[in-house]
């Protein structure tokens, strides 16, 4: 009888309801035994609604349960190096959210506590999983625009309810996320990229805050060079008057098309030939993601985003942020 791996989650709010916590309970040898809150009656009314066992308030003892064989750290970014380091200790498998962590310097303090109990680790950047992303990179991998030659993403949206309140939002505050929006949803192109055109060697940019909604970074533009000489360009906006999602790779004999978020077609273009493919996103946007972390675990197949993974995506944003107060 093969293992069943049982899951907790610390931080068990918005992204776990739909994108990612049920994924833990359909994936076949899974369980999510444990989810954890600080406020315990927001962790009781989740584990009774998505049929979870236990729930609790401390974080310590969801890591130390006996029953517990892997953590899921989904709270804000400032926190996933204190737990990671908890989860690293007591020893058990752990994915963290992406962002990694907000700086380089604490993802390689994880990845080297994880290294050291030769224990797996994870990063949430389920893109790297989606078939959507699988079809583009199989495109890229059959040379069906040749040599690639550049990279350019727009990604800009209108400021929302929250930000004209100047209600608080830990994703604009500049000393959980430097970069606001730009940490939270910029991070999921640049790593991506980094999947289907390899690692990024050096990049740099501007940013300012136009809006002064809030502390963080809400304008940024940069560029940066992969491996293979690639060059990239990308702008994040997020004070427009609509959304605009749009990523172009150019070859030397045709261009791919897509949009990071958005559920619309990809499309190949290699001169007069034009193929534009809908290909669904799953009803919980990290199934996939999970599916692959129980193909590492059982079936020796490396998942696509690790510590490391993620720990260079960082490493990519703090370097367009570098110069920028």
């Amino acid at each position: 009888m093969s293992r069943v791996y049982k899951w907790g989650i610390i931080g068990c709010g918005s992204v776990t309801e739909l994108k990612s916590g049920p994924a833990y309970q359909k994936v076949e040898g899974f369980e999510l035994q444990a989810v954890m809150r600080r406020n315990v009656d927001k962790a009781k009314d989740y584990a009774s609604r998505h049929n979870v066992p236990k729930f609790y308030a401390n974080a310590d003892e969801l890591i130390n349960d006996p029953e517990i064989d892997a953590i899921y750290i989904a709270t804000p970014p400032d926190s996933h190096c204190y737990y990671a380091l908890k989860v690293a200790k007591a020893e058990k498998i752990c994915c963290i959210e992406k962002p990694m962590a907000p700086t380089f310097d604490e993802c390689l303090l994880i990845n080297k506590a994880f290294e050291a109990k030769k224990t797996p680790l994870f990063v949430a950047y389920y893109r790297r999983s989606l078939p959507r992303f699988k079809q583009v990179k199989s495109w890229i991998e059959n040379n069906k625009i040749g040599e690639i030659r550049h990279i350019n993403w727009h990604l800009s949206k209108p400021a929302n309810a929250i930000d004209i309140a100047k209600t608080y939002n830990w994703r604009t505050d500049i000393k959980i996320a430097k970069g606001g929006y730009f940490d939270d949803l910029a991070s999921h192109g640049i790593d991506l990229f980094m999947h289907l055109l390899g690692d990024i060697t050096s990049a740099e940019g501007i940013a300012t805050n136009q809006q002064g909604l809030y502390t963080a970074m809400d304008a940024i533009s940069g560029s940066w060079m992969h491996q293979s000489g690639i060059t990239g360009s990308g702008s994040w906006n997020f004070g427009t008057e609509k959304r605009e999602d749009h990523v172009q790779i150019y070859g030397e004999k045709g261009k791919i098309s897509f949009s990071v978020f958005g559920e619309v077609p990809v499309e190949l273009e290699h001169g007069d030939h034009k193929e534009s493919l809908f290909i669904e996103n799953p009803e919980n946007i990290q199934l996939f993601h999970v599916q692959n972390i129980k193909n590492h675990l059982t079936e020796n197949k490396t998942h696509p985003s690790t510590g490391k993974t993620g720990a260079h995506t960082t490493w990519v944003l703090e370097n367009i942020l570098k110069n920028n107060n």
